[in-house]
């Protein structure tokens, strides 16, 4: 029986190194290939260089749909939480008719196929759009709506996880000593759920800022996302220079999650 056991566990640890390998070789080949000296991939290469760090860095289109990205995803994050917040309040506290379709309505974003959410949403803007005679197809805040959608269900999910995990006698105690529904909320139960917020903000801005299939069916001409901005690249021209981004992209949102891990505790609720 021990021997099974052991044996169990030596089998259950390798597939778990094998897993954790399998996702990080290419992470580790793109790193490895940011640094190529030549600008046709080949193996073994020739040398190693920054020079593609520095192409990177320096390419206006890449810095400009950069912005464009992380602006999206920050006006997205914000909205994202202002509907998730209570959402996940009012799915977590109170019985109600349709609380389970409301739930499953909420996390469909992360089900759907992206490319099928990115057409419906185009298909919706523009009847939208020649209905209303509001230029919504194609402007800033059109985008920012199909964005909207990335973050809201890792927002309630994260959120929730954190409600139900919060002990609801610490907001009482609150109010039974003279504070009001919204101050104990505010002063009580916001800073026992705040690694779930937080965690659930830092996860649905990687997913918006990393999208493309929702992007790509939203933006015009001059209104390029990151992502669209490589596949663009990658249209015309194979070099590291895209594997640079890619890890400069890596290193800015582990910098993020690991100081805001170091103030918030993320690590409790994911």
């Amino acid at each position: 029986m021990f021997s099974n056991r052991r044996l169990g566990r030596w089998t259950l640890n390798a597939f778990a190194t094998l897993a954790f390998v399998f996702a990080l070789l290419p992470l580790i080949f793109v790193t490895w290939l940011s640094f190529y000296e030549q600008e046709i991939p080949s193996f073994p290469p020739t040398g190693y260089s920054l020079q593609w760090y520095a192409r990177a860095i320096a390419n206006e289109r890449f810095i400009d749909a950069f912005f464009l990205s992380a602006q999206v995803g920050l006006v997205a994050t914000a909205i994202g939480l202002l509907v998730a917040i209570p959402a996940s309040i009012a799915l977590t506290r109170y019985a109600f008719t349709g609380r389970g379709a409301i739930n499953n309505l909420l996390l469909m974003p992360l089900v759907i196929p992206g490319i099928v959410l990115g057409f419906s949403l185009y298909i919706f803007q523009v009847e939208t759009t020649i209905a209303t005679e509001l230029p919504i197809m194609g402007s800033f805040w059109g985008l920012v709506f199909g964005h909207v959608l990335l973050v809201i269900p890792w927002s309630v999910r994260l959120i929730t996880a954190s409600l139900i995990g919060f002990d609801r006698t610490l907001e009482e105690a609150a109010m039974n000593l003279g504070a009001d529904p919204f101050t104990a909320f505010r002063r009580v139960t916001v800073p026992g759920i705040l690694p779930g917020i937080v965690a659930g903000a830092m996860f649905g801005f990687v997913s918006s800022f990393g999208n493309l299939e929702v992007s790509l069916f939203l933006v015009v001409p001059g209104q390029t996302t990151l992502p669209i901005a490589i596949l663009q690249y990658l249209e015309w021209k194979i070099d590291p220079t895209i594997a640079a981004i890619s890890v400069l992209q890596i290193l800015i949102i582990i910098a993020a999650m690991l100081i805001t891990d170091r103030f918030v505790r993320i690590s409790r609720v994911v």
